[in-house]
């Protein structure tokens, strides 16, 4: 749900497979209109949570943050590229807690960015944070750059997620790891005459959130276009169950949460639950670039 973060620009359209076009909303200009309702009431987290042990949304953004710093295996020796950094909730937290040597974040959207930077340099960590304003399938940063890249629920909106990928492996030194939490439209194929409101709400609300129709796959096709890119030891795991259901109940009983998302969750509220259940996956996609010896 929250890239900024670190998308391009989505041309074209996404469907449910029952052959519906509707226009997709470019990631930018969602979050232009997005502009700084953040789903948390402290900070300015973008996620949809993860909510095992979380009591609330705020609680359950952090975890998530943290689920992906154990899992990239963030030290101190690590130099990360952070795609679709939002505004910087995760860069700063990840600074704090794991202490990584340098984190570039790349963001698509402006007024993200200069919220961001500000809110660094308030923290006086702008020597280890560096925000600049990019796309993530055309960085700009010099091959063999990092150690760890992330893009933390923001790839389901780039154009498209496979040229992201071979970005990364681009800008990853052999054996660095890339990380994933991802929201993938997977369907259900709807037949837009047996099942019309279903079929449209499910393709209204895909190009509302800025997803390209070539994004949406399941999990073994999102696991082959890693390995296509060129990484090992891929690992794609659904967490759906750990961050939809608590995300629902918050979007439908939290009434702060609700005043906070603005235009944005307009839609969300006003849909069918059967429509934001139903189609969706959240998986926690790992993989490694192969390490020297390998690539010679």
């Amino acid at each position: 749900m929250s890239e900024s973060k670190g998308a391009v620009e989505s041309k074209g359209a996404v469907g449910g497979g029952g052959g519906l076009w509707i226009p997709t909303l470019p990631a930018r200009l969602l979050y232009r209109i997005a502009s700084t309702h953040a789903f948390t009431e402290q900070g300015l987290y973008l996620n949809l949570g993860y909510w095992p042990e979380a009591r609330n949304i705020d609680e359950a953004c952090e975890a998530m943050v943290e689920l992906v710093g154990q899992t990239a295996g963030l030290t101190s020796d690590d130099e990360v590229v952070d795609v679709g950094f939002g505004f910087a909730d995760q860069d700063i937290y990840w600074t704090q807690r794991f202490a990584p040597r340098r984190i570039i974040g790349i963001n698509i959207t402006p007024q993200q960015v200069r919220v961001a930077r500000a809110r660094v340099q308030e923290l006086g960590l702008e020597e280890r944070i560096d925000l600049r304003e990019g796309s993530a399938t055309a960085t700009g940063l010099p091959d063999a750059c990092c150690d760890v890249v992330i893009a933390l629920e923001c790839a389901f909106h780039f154009d498209t997620r496979e040229q992201f990928f071979a970005e990364a492996a681009r800008l990853l030194r052999p054996g660095g790891r890339l990380v994933l939490a991802d929201s993938i439209p997977t369907g259900p194929n709807v037949n837009p005459w047996r099942h019309p409101v279903r079929a449209f709400m499910n393709d209204v609300i895909r190009a509302a959130l800025s997803v390209p129709r070539a994004n949406v796959y399941p999990r073994d096709v999102y696991a082959a276009k890693l390995a296509a890119a060129g990484f090992e030891a891929v690992s794609v795991e659904s967490i759906r169950d750990q961050v939809l259901p608590g995300w629902h109940r918050a979007l439908f009983e939290d009434p702060g949460l609700r005043q906070r998302l603005g235009p944005v969750g307009w839609l969300l509220r006003r849909s069918p639950k059967e429509s934001l259940h139903e189609g969706f996956d959240y998986v926690l996609a790992v993989a490694r670039r192969p390490s020297a010896e390998a690539v010679t």
